[in-house]
């Protein structure tokens, strides 16, 4: 099965791109054929201009400044976010990537007045995550990343697909132990997806 994994962390000794290198591993001893599209390294422009906006709704105009990840998106055969999670939210180079990248004609389009999804051929969809907060303060918070990976977008895949969602909660009070055990459970998750 063909997994992008979209990755979204500026630092290259973080933990977040241990996971993230667990992850692409893991998925290819699986016998995934993985396409790692670490936004950062490929230093993608998260942010949706003017032209773009006035395209938005314009397929295939609206694809012609992010053809290549377009492609890639719709060669994907499951899709698996690897990231950190901050102030409640993706990373904004990762909020721009679905900005600018799941557009109308791509991800959805409109029929009759009516969303139709165009990730039909997506069968998998995985999270890893890692959040400062505790669970709790997620959960008070009402855990919006969560929300985003296991509603919003299996909703737009496949709502009655099962979701793989790995979250390491409170980060700022991990431990080499915490990070450990965490690693391994990526380790073992990806390996059976």
């Amino acid at each position: 099965m063909r997994v992008l994994v979209l990755h979204s962390h500026p630092v290259e000794e973080s933990y977040g791109k241990a996971l993230y290198r667990q992850t692409l591993e893991s998925l290819a001893k699986a016998g995934h054929e993985v396409d790692a599209c670490d936004l950062y390294a490929e230093n993608f422009d998260p942010v949706l201009s003017k032209h773009d906006r006035l395209v938005y709704h314009d397929y295939p105009d609206n694809t012609s400044l992010v053809k290549p990840y377009v492609e890639r998106l719709k060669q994907a055969e499951a899709l698996v976010i690897c990231t950190p999670v901050w102030n409640f939210g993706f990373p904004a180079i990762l909020k721009g990537y679905f900005d600018r990248v799941w557009l109308p004609g791509v991800s959805f389009a409109l029929v009759d007045g009516k969303v139709e999804s165009r990730l039909r051929h997506i069968k998998k969809l995985g999270a890893v995550l890692t959040y400062g907060a505790t669970p709790f303060r997620a959960f008070v918070a009402g855990n919006p990343p969560k929300k985003i990976v296991k509603r919003v977008l299996r909703a737009q895949i496949d709502p009655f697909r099962p979701v793989t969602f790995l979250a390491h909660y409170d980060m700022n009070n991990c431990t080499p132990d915490t990070r450990a055990a965490f690693l391994a459970k990526v380790k073992s998750a990806m390996e059976r997806f």
